[in-house]
């Protein structure tokens, strides 16, 4: 993921409040090179306010889970939900037939790509499926029909 980040000069923007100056003085900005426009882009070292805890850009996975969802659960925007809650959800859903587009839009996602990557494990047995639906549409095997459960072998 391409960051990009703007200059920060403390001699050249002043704080705007107390707060911002207090964060500066405790958390000093630092620099860091990113490739710029492109992943293999040309390296552009920049200052940063905000960083992570190891003094490195921040990414989305960070911001989500670090600062943005402990926020709006405080602020009861959010209820607190386990990521264990978020997999049995997804479980349930896909042993109940749930297909990955509709359980990708229930989770969030944008890309259902990334929700059959994530929960593929739980995807039920394609033969189980399979035998399900071949019953469904000519019944079960009858008792004493000869059918032994075994598969014929040509000779």
């Amino acid at each position: 993921m391409l960051l990009t980040v703007a200059t920060f000069r403390p001699e050249a923007r002043p704080a705007s409040n107390a707060a911002t100056a207090r964060h500066i003085t405790q958390r000093p900005p630092v620099e860091v090179t990113l490739p710029w426009k492109t992943p293999d882009g040309p390296p552009v070292t920049a200052t940063l306010l905000f960083y992570s805890c190891e003094r490195r850009a921040l990414n989305r996975n960070y911001s989500n889970t670090h600062l943005w969802k402990p926020a709006l659960v405080a602020a009861a925007v959010l209820p607190d939900c386990l990521p264990e809650e978020r997999f049995k959800y997804a479980s349930v859903l896909l042993e109940g037939g749930e297909n990955i587009r509709a359980l990708s839009e229930y989770l969030g996602h944008s890309d259902p790509g990334f929700t059959l990557r994530t929960y593929t494990h739980l995807m039920p047995n394609s033969q189980d499926r399979a035998r399900k639906a071949i019953d469904a549409a000519f019944g079960p095997a009858a008792e004493g029909d000869g059918d032994d459960g075994a598969v014929p072998i040509a000779v």
